[in-house]
């Protein structure tokens, strides 16, 4: 079996953030001292992805280039892929097909962040056995936004459901997937739905008739934040602040994630945070370099 690869979703139109986002990507903004994309490349680096696409705009894409190159920097590798429109989830797997090849693949919306290490260990866990998929259950106040699934009284999944209008359970289905080489034969098989987009959860549900889904729950200790509308974004942004500064830890960084899976030494991570080191950013990965405990 091939190594996991990524992809971080990060077309789409933004239309609930206008007017922020008419002249720039959602996953551009800033969530309080990070570009929102810095998030979930993160979480794809701490998981141990190193070839990971980056599915974009096509009027944006120059700009996500500029922001994170080729991977090469962090020890990874990152290809760029166009969406043309916003058809739907599944089509990240028809788009990336050639690049996917082989591999099991690990799917990120990107304007979802992930805090805690729970989750870092739930994600190792189904990349353990790649055989199917993994999907996680969150609990929310506001399922009806999202894909619901539904759980038994032994905690089997029994259903799921894309934003329905009257939840079976509060359980959203966060936008972190784990699925084995079939799903791009799945996602082929698709037509679209109502809403003229090739669902996600068509996927998770085919994966689920097939007895190949797995749903983990995230326990109470992680947090789950989508920040795609103006409420959530700022909600995203105060919590990254409270956390970092509470316990004067970067949340987020590609660079830190990069080193602390060393993938990079400390000679490059001090090469990345030079150009930064006017502001807090460049200030901690410095810190970094010099701390006692630091990598060699």
């Amino acid at each position: 079996m091939s190594s996991w690869k990524g992809i971080i979703l990060a077309g789409g139109s933004g239309t609930r953030l206008a007017p922020l986002t008419t002249a720039i990507s959602k996953q551009l903004l800033p969530v309080y001292d990070k570009p929102m994309i810095y998030y979930p490349l993160s979480t794809l680096i701490q998981i141990g992805i190193r070839e990971i696409a980056i599915i974009t705009t096509p009027d944006q894409q120059h700009l996500f280039k500029k922001l994170l190159s080729d991977g090469s920097q962090l020890g990874c590798h990152f290809e760029f892929f166009i969406q043309e429109k916003p058809t739907g989830l599944a089509e990240a797997f028809l788009i990336t097909e050639e690049f996917i090849k082989d591999s099991p693949t690990c799917l990120v919306l990107g304007d979802n962040i992930f805090y805690g290490n729970g989750l870092i260990d739930l994600a190792k866990e189904a990349m353990s056995s790649p055989a199917g998929a993994t999907v996680f259950g969150y609990r929310v106040n506001d399922p009806e936004r999202y894909g619901v699934v539904e759980f038994d009284k032994e905690n089997r999944a029994v259903s799921i459901e894309e934003k329905p209008e009257f939840p079976r359970s509060p359980y959203a289905i966060p936008g972190l997937y784990f699925y084995d080489t079939k799903v791009i034969k799945i996602a082929k098989s698709l037509t679209p739905s109502k809403r003229g987009e090739l669902e996600i959860t068509d996927i998770n549900k085919t994966y689920l008739s097939e007895g190949s889904l797995r749903v983990k729950v995230i326990e109470r200790g992680v947090a789950w934040l989508d920040a795609g509308t103006f409420e959530s974004l700022l909600q995203a942004g105060s919590f990254i602040h409270a956390v970092q500064e509470r316990q004067g830890l970067m949340v987020g960084s590609p660079e830190e994630a990069a080193w602390l899976n060393k993938l990079i030494n400390n000679e490059r991570l001090k090469e990345l945070a030079e150009p930064h080191k006017k502001n807090a950013y460049g200030r901690y990965l410095l810190n970094l370099v010099g701390n006692k405990n630091a990598n060699n």
